[in-house]
């Protein structure tokens, strides 16, 4: 992983949205691609149990293509760009090179910078999206809508109807293509999946490092979506031969690392950690929590998989023939268990990214002159995590963290 890529992709933290409109609280872009990226999940849920086939490799590079281009184009607004694709078409081709252009010296990994060329064109207009993922495309562009719409009710209890009357037309007019995906249906007629998402949201509001001041602030939502992108592109690098569906595994492990948080609230590491005991029991309790609260409003095609996601969400693991979750190596994961068929997750590299973010978090405050003793403190003691030389799911971790922050 390039130190300019990982910094150019936390830039996402500080590009605020919405900001010609009153605005109850930070409405973040990184939120909103972790926002959408759950809701892409739902739906895809069911649409996969109604024997719909989603390509989920394809919708995870699509969000992190996507937060590249809004990094790039965030001071051009979304219609402004959308009149230049309809209307001028030569300048929008244009202006689509000079953001790959951007990119190209920063992304390292030509497969990767390759794959974004051709979404950008697919994006473009000039190269069509493959038929096979019709219902995949469609899910993540029903994903998208939608994040919007949320976005919009959350801004209607503070702004006048007439401020916000033709952006929910429009809206409205944009997402009623989608209105036959049932989970879509579901979550506009408010049934349970839709409180699962207001959980969920939940983790929006909450900022990480809330006992300090800190720049950019960030809320666990967005962390969780940083975590879920450094994790796909650091095992591009340390392990390119995993299965697919440990690459989806690992993908939306991350991204649900947190998610007993929004019902637990966040639980700062010293305080975990305050005695030796106290980290286990924090994790009985966040169980019971999980299985009281959010369990009822999941699906029962779905619940069993958040819940592998969530429980020893930082340890190598696999699910075994008879069903049962077990504990495994990484050469172990590398070797009989990498296949499909045993669902492998890589938790230590999804614990590394976790790490990693927490590190940016608090590096990046620091630089910019924000600080104080949680903030070094907290940095230090994640450098000091792993030793030098030490290396962890394929990754000499310490080298890493060292190269970003130097």
């Amino acid at each position: 992983m390039e130190k300019a890529l990982a910094l150019k992709i936390f830039e996402s933290f500080s590009i605020q949205r919405w900001n010609d409109l009153v605005r109850p609280f930070d409405l973040v872009e990184t939120d909103k691609a972790a926002e959408k990226m759950i809701l892409a999940y739902i739906i895809g849920k069911y649409a996969e149990n109604s024997g719909k086939k989603i390509d989920w490799i394809w919708m995870m590079y699509a969000s992190l293509f996507d937060l590249f281009r809004k990094i790039s184009l965030c001071d051009i607004k979304a219609p402004v760009q959308q009149l230049l694709k309809k209307e001028f078409k030569e300048e929008y081709t244009r202006l689509n090179e000079w953001v790959l252009k951007g990119y190209n010296p920063i992304i390292k990994d030509e497969e990767l910078f390759s794959q974004f060329t051709i979404y950008t064109g697919m994006k473009a207009g000039s190269i069509p999206y493959p038929e096979e993922l019709r219902d995949t495309i469609r899910i993540y562009h029903a994903a998208h809508k939608y994040s919007t719409m949320r976005e919009l009710e959350m801004l209607a209890v503070v702004n006048e109807k007439e401020r916000l009357l033709n952006i929910r037309i429009e809206l409205e007019t944009e997402i009623q293509p989608y209105l036959d995906l049932e989970g879509l249906q579901k979550l506009i007629t408010h049934q349970k999946i839709y409180d699962f998402l207001l959980k969920i949201e939940q983790l929006r509001f909450q900022t990480r490092w809330n006992q300090t001041p800190r720049v950019p602030a960030t809320s666990v939502l967005g962390h969780c979506f940083y975590v879920a992108i450094m994790t796909m592109l650091m095992a591009r690098e340390s392990n390119p031969n995993m299965c697919r569906q440990r690459m989806i595994n690992n993908y939306f492990s991350a991204l649900f690392h947190d998610l007993p948080e929004s019902v637990t609230r966040d639980i700062i590491s010293p305080v975990k950690q305050a005695t030796d005991d106290l980290p286990g029991i924090v994790k009985k309790i966040e169980d019971e929590i999980v299985n009281k609260e959010l369990v009822p409003l999941m699906e029962p095609f779905f619940v069993e998989e958040v819940l592998y996601y969530t429980n020893d969400e930082f340890a190598d693991r696999i699910i075994d023939k008879n069903g049962n979750v077990k504990l495994v190596s990484w050469e172990e994961l590398n070797t009989k268990y990498n296949s499909d068929e045993y669902q492998p997750v890589d938790g230590r590299l999804v614990r590394i990214c976790d790490h990693f973010s927490a590190l940016m978090e608090a590096d990046t405050s620091i630089k910019h002159g924000i600080t104080s003793t949680h903030l070094t403190t907290g940095r230090d003691g994640i450098l000091k995590h792993y030793k030098t030389g030490e290396i962890v799911s394929g990754i000499n971790v310490s080298e890493f963290f060292h190269k970003v922050i130097n």
